[in-house]
Formats: structure tokens, sequence, C-alpha cells
């Protein structure tokens, strides 16, 4: 995902928000118990100049900072005295022990953050820099004095008891609260400053503090909490695994934050039960451990929903795959040809499950069942996502991936996409739904096609391997573990007798994907469920090429937008090769 995309990615950031608002609400009424979580990790600067409020005499405003926090004129002056001193030793390292990687900004709830991805000299992790414009220490002490009037003006014990729909109503007499309080102690700050303040406030005293930025920031996939000892990792779509510059205050703070997620999604985390995997409503995905099982400390893991899902176009772009073996893709899915992606661990196998469901017709019924919502699909689609539900504390309630692929079955679906292929039973009803008339698109474990047709006919899965022609194309997605590049591996079909034929795979030296074999299936099963000839099977595959490349000379690269160009190839196919031979801008 490149970082000039951060624009585009805004798409669906609102939903996230609001989603973590209800997650992290329940923070309130814990304020007193962990106020601070960067343990001199965020590297302070003062506000800039355009964003401080106009200051006042400096007889009133003495005047006011006595008031404000209580303390005698004198008593003052010792107090900024020390906050002057750090309270944790912050090391700058040189400019010549800096190797700066990348920069770039964003915006966090109103708060401008700049990001520095840079090597330190002798150390072998690049560092995840967070820099905020923040506050004097002063105007701090005046805030602080403000979330302890908030916390008397806003009814924090009804909190847990209120009910997601009445969230609104509590996000809304919060909102108004701070709003008050922030023009009363800054009457003289402009409308920049204020939202500014009020974010701040919000950040430090709703969420997850520092954490948030984070998850604002859409090149990270992962933010990972390891203990209190060392800095919080991410996990960035271009340069993998980073350190941060951001530390939390001590176990408790982690422990506390684990327990305040999962009550707001109605789970629990304690010592008798010390493993939590919870699902947030926005779609991240939160898995949390507690000591002494996690032996260094409590951990958090959150794996970000992306904003802006994976499309064709950025798969083509970023030489995921070719536009030739992406024609033959859209050509199977086109005419319902059950497919199935494999790869091995984060090579991208659901990322290709969404380029997949690009293709998608838009007259047709489509069940998508997951254990996390990832997949996303143009919105004018026919579809019903739909995903599991662990079990309650008492362990009853689960709705299990297997019921939910039962069920699907009632529904009439053209369609089914299901996230991950993991037992038996769930492969007997998927193969018994491709052999019903269903098209199924699903992802599994393995590193190339021999090994998806080994895992699937032995155990745990163990399909009788004359079930498997059903499966028309495997998808292989591949992960280069010295670059960390993600590209399609292999494209392969099976044989009447269960044999595996690759039709196109990866040069991995010279990183093209070319053609290995002619196809001894795949053409035979078009032909017989089109009525097309080999000549006119070859004609389809070039106007698509034709397609996906004029998608990318437009940028045409968000969901809606290519559900929208395949949707007009379906039902106006004339139309829209008229816009791509001549390489006009798409007009729907």
């Amino acid at each position: 995902m490149k970082l000039d995309k951060i624009e585009e990615k805004k798409i669906g950031l609102g939903v996230q928000k609001e989603s973590r608002f209800l997650e992290m609400l329940g923070h309130l009424s814990f304020k007193k118990h962990h106020e601070e979580e960067t343990k001199g990790s965020l590297l302070s600067r003062e506000l800039k100049e355009e964003m401080k409020p106009q200051p006042p005499s400096p007889k009133t405003a003495i005047k006011s900072e006595v008031q404000l926090t209580g303390l005698s004129p004198i008593a003052l002056q010792e107090e900024k005295k020390k906050e002057e001193k750090p309270k944790v030793t912050i090391t700058e390292p040189k400019k010549e022990d800096i190797r700066l990687i990348t920069t770039y900004n964003f915006t966090s709830d109103n708060i401008p953050i700049t990001i520095k991805i840079y090597k330190r000299k002798g150390e072998f992790v690049p560092v995840y820099d967070v820099s905020i414009s923040t506050i004097t220490k002063t105007t701090e002490l005046i805030l602080e004095k403000i979330r302890e009037e908030l916390i008397t003006q806003v009814n924090l014990g009804m909190v847990d008891i209120l009910t997601t729909k009445d969230t609104g109503i509590i996000e809304q007499r919060f909102m108004e609260a701070i709003t008050t309080l922030v023009n009363k102690h800054f009457p003289d700050a402009d409308e920049r400053t204020t939202n500014f303040l009020k974010s701040y406030l919000i950040q430090r005293s709703l969420g997850l503090g520092s954490i948030e930025i984070l998850m604002d920031d859409f090149n990270l996939e992962e933010v990972a909490i390891n203990d209190a000892e060392e800095p919080v990792w991410v996990y960035h779509v271009k340069y993998g695994w980073l350190k941060t510059n951001i530390m939390l205050q001590s176990e408790d703070q982690i422990r506390h934050y684990a327990t305040m997620i999962g009550r707001r999604v109605g789970r629990q985390i304690t010592i008798l039960e010390p493993l939590m995997d919870a699902h947030l409503k926005g779609g991240d995905r939160v898995n949390a451990t507690l000591e002494p099982i996690s032996v260094k400390g409590n951990t958090i893991t959150l794996r970000k929903f992306a904003a802006k899902p994976w499309t064709i176009t950025d798969f083509i772009q970023d030489n995921t795959i070719s536009a030739e073996a992406a024609a033959l893709v859209w050509l199977g899915v086109q005419y319902e040809l059950s497919t199935l992606i494999s790869g091995g661990t984060a090579t991208g196998k659901t990322s290709m499950l969404n380029v997949v469901a690009n293709f998608f017709p838009p007259n047709q019924r489509i069940i998508s069942i997951e254990d996390t919502r990832e997949v996303q699909l143009p919105k004018f689609l026919h579809w019903i996502p739909m995903v599991t539900r662990l079990p309650n504390p008492e362990g009853k309630g689960e709705v299990s991936m297997l019921d939910l692929l039962v069920n699907s079955l009632r529904m009439r679906p053209d369609r089914i996409i299901v996230g991950e292929i993991r037992r038996k039973r769930e492969a007997e009803v998927l193969f018994e739904a491709i052999h019903t008339g269903h098209s199924v698109y699903a992802t599994v474990h393995a590193n190339d096609t021999h090994e998806t047709i080994t895992r699937l006919t032995n155990p745990p899965i163990e399909i009788p391997k004359t079930m498997l022609p059903a499966i028309s194309m495997i998808v292989v997605q591949y992960r280069n573990r010295r670059t960390g590049e993600r590209k399609t591996f292999q494209i392969s079909e099976i044989l009447p007798d269960s044999e595996p034929n690759v039709l196109i795979q990866l040069d991995i030296r010279k990183r093209v994907l070319k053609k290995v074999s002619d196809s001894k299936a795949l053409m035979n099963t078009l032909e017989l469920f089109t009525g097309f000839t080999r000549k006119e099977i070859s004609i389809s595959l070039k106007e698509k090429e034709l397609i996906l490349k004029w998608l990318v000379k437009q940028n045409i690269n968000t969901v809606d937008t290519v559900g929208r160009v395949m949707a007009e190839y379906y039902t106006n196919k004339d139309n829209l090769m008229g816009y791509a031979r001549k390489n006009k801008p798409f007009n729907d």
C-alpha cells in the first residue's frame, strides 16, 4: 500500500471512529487509574504560534494559574521549575547517527501528526517516530484541571450500564461539557486551537491515548504491545515491523486497556481467563494475554480493519499480479467457476479474495462468511456479510463457521465467500455447496498448488481426492521472505484425475508471471458452460486485459468505482470497451 494513497484511505474513517468510540467509552470511569501512557515517548514540542490562544497579561495569567491549580504563587513557580526538568530522560540521536527512510503526515482527531521512519546507527530495527504538536507545561496544568472538572460534570457511573444505542447521547453530553470547559479556560482561542485542545483531552481521557494515533495511520496493519518495558511495535505495509517511540507506563495500564476493550464487546479477561480474542464493531481485531501466560508481561495485539481494501487496480499497479493473469482469474469468476486462494501467512490471501470479489456481476446474491470482517464489496451489490461469534464466558452462544455455512445454503446464494477452510466438516459442506451449483471462493493455508492439494486431502481437513476437481482454479499467493514483497505465485487448475496443472507461475528472479503450460481442464469447462470456442475465449481474455490496463491508467482503484466498471461491463460492454479503447475517463 503506497504512502501517497493516504488521502484515498480516509474512506470509512468516520465509521471506524464511531466504532472505536463505542469500545473505548468505558475508559472514562477509570480515568484516575492510568492517566499518562507515554513514558517520555512522544517528542514534545511547543504548540505552534498560530495554534496558541492569545496570551493574557502577566498579572492576569498568574492569577488565573493560581486559581486553576490551587497553588500559591510561590508554589506555582516551584512546580514550573520542577516540570522544566524531564521526568524521563530522552536522548536525542545525533543527526549523523540517523538515516531517514521516509516521512509523512496525517491528522488524528484534529491533531497534526508527523511520522518519521529512520534507522539508528548500531540498531537493527528501524524506528517509527511519532511527533505531535503539543502544549506548554503551564497549559498542560490547566488541561489537567479541566479533566478533573469534566469527571464531576459528566455522570461516568452510567457508562457501564448504558446500551450501545445510548452511546450517542453520552458522546453528545461529553462533547458539550468539554467544549464548555475549553471555551471557559481558553476564551481567546481560535477555532483551530479549540478543536486541537478538545481532541487532546478526548484522546487522553476517553480512548487509548497515543495508541489512537497509531490506529489512525492507514499505513499500519498491526499494533503490538508486548509489555511495559519496551516500546509499542507496529507493522508497516511497506517496511514491516518497526519500533515506535511510544511506551506505556505499567503492566496495570496494559491490563486495564485490555479489560476496557473486552467489556465493551461483551468479553472478559481475568487471571482465570487470561486469553481474549475480540472483534471490535469497527472491524478491528484485538487479542490480549495476561501474565504469567505471557511471561514478559501483558500483551495486546490490534489488527486493523482496512478502511480502503485492495482492488485489482492496486494489485496490477504494485506488480502483485499481471493484467494477463488477472484477466484469466476474471474470466473464471465471470462464469461462476469456484476458486480457491492459498498461500502462507501474511501473503495476501484475504486481499486476493477481496480482489476476486471485484469481478462479481451485479445481479447475483452473494453471502460472505468470515471469522473477522475483512471482505468488502461494492455497496450496490446484493451482498449479505456474516461473521462468526465466540462463546460467552459460560461457553454458550457460539456461532461457528460451519453453522453459518450450513445456514447460507438456505438463503439462495449465487456466490459464497468463505474466509478460511480449517476443518473437515467445513470443507465437506463447502464442496457439497459446489456440487449443488453454488460458486464458492475460499482461502486455505498452503505454500503452493501441490501443498494445497496435500492439505485438503489429509487431516485435519481430509477431503476425498475425487472431490477436488470441483475446484476449477487455485490462485497461490507468495511473500518473498528477503524483500517482503507479496506476489501471485501460481494460477493452477485441477485435472479430472485430481492432479494439479500449473498454468502460470512466478519467475522469482525476474519477478514476472510466465505461462508454463496450456489448460487441459479449465478451458474445457468454460467451453462446456459458455458454448464459446477457444478463439472466442481468447478474444474475451484480450478484452479483459485491455480493461484492466485502462483501470490502471485511469487510476480507478476504490471498491465502489471498480465495482461500477465491472457492472458496466456485464450490462453495457460495448459502451465500456469504447472508454477503454480510447483511454477516456469513465463516466457512469
